[in-house]
């Protein structure tokens, strides 16, 4: 079984190439990881810094302008050829050494889609924002009553579905929330999904964290939007 990692990353020179080499290091039985880097037209030595290590990754894309997260994400969506696709972010707030646990239901139970949940009894979290937390539970509990679904968590990096329920070419938002709708038409295409734990090592703005309240706005338009014409 393929799994296409896409991390889409943006002046992320500080932690880059740590990312890569936690994932180069999964080793799990009939798993292939084929790691796909999109650099955003970063502006910092974070193109470098891939150039000079391509031995950690399969593809790497080279945007000639800043497009957003989403841009990124599309970008190698359409580079991807695994079975299945799965987030990472460049900047270590999640641990690729939660691949084992977000396969096993797939390896386990034949899931065609899996997400992380970063309140579902992980073993770590970092202390961060109360707002924050406000924003995601208002977010999440929206979606599951559009979607009648139990999600505790649907904005975290760790996504994981069958590649062949999204066409990047058919996805219409390029920002923060692109992950709204992409959840949206996984749901309504899925039938065998699962949630599991993971650990949480959130960055700070001091630190480089990029998403800010004013995003949860465009989420929840687009939970209710994608909702209707899925």
């Amino acid at each position: 079984m393929k799994i296409s990692v896409i991390i889409p990353s943006y002046n992320e020179e500080e932690t880059i190439l740590e990312v890569l080499r936690d994932i180069h290091q999964q080793s799990i039985e009939n798993i292939q990881f084929e790691v796909i880097v999109v650099d955003d037209a970063s502006t910092d030595d974070t193109s470098k810094l891939l150039k000079g290590t391509p031995d950690f990754y399969d593809k790497y894309i080279k945007l000639d302008t800043n497009g957003g997260k989403g841009a990124a994400i599309r970008a190698g969506l359409k580079e991807a050829t695994g079975d299945y696709i799965l987030f990472q972010d460049a900047d270590l707030e999640y641990s690729p050494n939660e691949y084992g646990d977000l396969l096993k239901p797939i390896l386990l139970f034949d899931a065609d889609f899996v997400i992380g949940s970063r309140f579902l009894a992980p073993k770590f979290t970092r202390i961060a924002y109360f707002w924050h937390k406000v924003g995601n539970f208002i977010i999440t509990f929206l979606f599951n009553v559009v979607n009648n679904t139990t999600f505790t968590d649907i904005y975290s990096c760790y996504v994981l579905y069958k590649r062949e329920y999204i066409d990047p070419d058919a996805l219409r938002t390029n920002g923060w929330e692109q992950q709204a709708e992409i959840l949206t038409k996984v749901v309504g295409r899925a039938s065998n999904i699962y949630e599991v734990p993971i650990s949480y090592h959130g960055r700070t703005y001091e630190d480089g964290k990029k998403i800010r309240a004013r995003h949860v706005f465009s989420v929840i338009y687009s939970i209710i939007r994608f909702r209707l014409i899925r």
